[in-house]
């Protein structure tokens, strides 16, 4: 099984960093390392997330919580497709664009 990473989730990294970086670019560089490894991890144990809430009528997306951000991941046909990685305080359901919809 294997990471695919979708764009949106690959800019939601890009936005995490520079944020981060701000204040420190080695914890910025450690902050991208760990999340990656969280990622990584899913390959091997792809149902430790929990179910999320508002993605109600898609039962297969999960989230895995890595420090203050939700890792949303989709696990079909031997692939872990990760799709957003978004700040943990947002109610999602008041979202307009949600991140389980790609396109």
């Amino acid at each position: 099984m294997r990471d695919i990473w979708a764009q949106p989730a690959l800019e939601d990294l890009t936005g995490i960093q520079a944020y981060n970086a701000k204040d420190s670019l080695y914890y910025a560089k450690q902050f991208m390392e760990r999340i990656f490894s969280a990622a990584e991890a899913l390959e091997d144990f792809t149902e430790p997330g929990r179910k999320v809430p508002e993605a109600e009528a898609t039962e297969t997306i999960r989230k895995l919580t890595f420090q203050s951000y939700r890792n949303m991941y989709l696990n079909q046909n031997n692939l872990v497709f990760i799709l957003a990685v978004i700040h943990g305080s947002p109610d999602l359901a008041s979202i307009e664009q949600k991140p389980w919809v790609l396109g």
